[in-house]
């Protein structure tokens, strides 16, 4: 296996691909407020990653 695969490039950053989990089902219903909060954290986190 080559060794290589998470190393950066050399003279620069590497950019890594942009992944969501989409399987998990999320009841506004049945949340409380820690998981609303982690609801809101995670789509500010990934609007954060989709504007790099």
């Amino acid at each position: 296996m080559d060794s290589n695969l998470n190393q950066e490039p050399q003279g620069g950053t590497r950019k890594l691909p942009i992944a969501k989990q989409e399987d998990v089902e999320f009841s506004a219903e049945a949340a409380d407020r820690d998981d609303l909060e982690a609801l809101e954290r995670a789509e500010e986190a990934d609007a954060r990653q989709e504007q790099q």
